[in-house]
């Protein structure tokens, strides 16, 4: 005969093996609603364009809408908080870019941690920054520039995306290894920054290419280099920053980001939906025509990417001597 005791514990055995099957179902099941897709930046810069194309294609591979909501400030830290204090359960996802990386050592005091607060779930592509100059400035080439900028002391303007983006950190290791001192003016996005590089307020941008290349190509600015060790197939006329200031590299990542914990059969469904898309011969062809490859890869392989990487920007933080409080 089974005591009460007994019995209330195979109930509640029971009750717990119940729930780990639901949970596991609810996963498999995912998504059942719309899903929010963070971008730390206004609509039109890079990351919104890279996630607006990614979150189109799995809105119609999955059948649930991904809802780009754009929350720009504070180089891009208020949408990674965001998306840190959601709920894991797949339905608040962040479109992971350089800033990511490079916040973790440039700002001092952060309400998150992003390798710990942030699980990877795939990456997207891997762009360079392309230096370009407003229409108003003279110089044709990287050492024409560095010449310009030395001849008029403080009357030469950096502009960037942000504090912290890649877009201000590329301008700033320039400004470390070529000696050529400008002053930086954070932007809320790219595309504020565009409009005032066009207007000739600010005389130069590092920008990714995705934001930068519609102008560049217009003839509306113009290109001095890119930041990657080797020339782009999409502009291949323009040479790298390295070929005038040696040893100079900077590129920028991105992928998808999902709050700590959210379930793992959460993160394999969105991992394969992405790679899926960007194994789409008009995806594929839209990011290279962007500046960058598709970069499939597992989650931890994309979790090995973001390791890398914010090791590597902390050692341009630290050369740069950057901090904000």
């Amino acid at each position: 005969m089974i005591s009460r005791r007994t019995a209330l514990g195979l109930s509640a055995a029971g009750f717990s093996a119940l729930a780990g099957w639901s949970g596991r179902a609810s996963a498999l099941d995912y998504p059942t609603r719309p899903v929010r897709f963070v971008v730390g930046y206004p609509a039109g810069g890079a990351t919104d364009i890279i996630a607006r194309l990614i979150g189109q294609k799995l809105s119609e591979r999955i059948g649930q809408q991904f809802v780009i909501e754009n929350k720009p400030g504070a180089g891009n830290n208020i949408g990674t908080e965001t998306v840190a204090n959601a709920a894991p359960d797949g339905y608040t996802v962040l479109l992971v870019n350089p800033a990511n990386f490079i916040n973790a050592s440039l700002y001092a005091n952060l309400n998150f941690n992003f390798i710990r607060d942030i699980a990877p779930v795939a990456s997207f592509n891997r762009v360079p920054n392309v230096m370009t100059v407003a229409p108003g400035v003279p110089a044709k080439t990287v050492a024409e520039f560095i010449a310009y900028v030395k001849d008029n002391p403080g009357k030469v303007n950096m502009a960037s995306s942000g504090n912290g983006t890649s877009v201000h950190l590329s301008g700033e290791l320039f400004m470390a290894m070529s000696g050529a001192k400008m002053l930086h003016v954070p932007y809320k996005g790219a595309a504020p920054a565009i409009t005032d590089l066009l207007g000739n307020r600010v005389q130069v941008i590092f920008d990714n290419m995705p934001s930068i290349i519609g102008h560049i190509q217009g003839g509306s600015v113009r290109a001095l280099a890119v930041t990657t060790a080797t020339r782009s197939p999409e502009l291949p006329d323009v040479p790298t920053v390295a070929e005038t200031v040696p040893g100079y590299e900077a590129s920028a990542l991105f992928g998808m980001g999902a709050p700590k914990k959210t379930p793992p059969e959460i993160i394999a469904k969105l991992n394969e939906a992405i790679n899926a898309v960007l194994a789409e011969p008009d995806v594929r062809k839209r990011l290279i025509e962007l500046g960058g490859e598709p970069l499939i890869s597992t989650p931890e392989a994309f979790g090995a990417m973001i390791a890398a990487e914010t090791e590597k920007w902390e050692k341009v933080v630290k050369f740069a001597g950057l901090r904000i409080d």
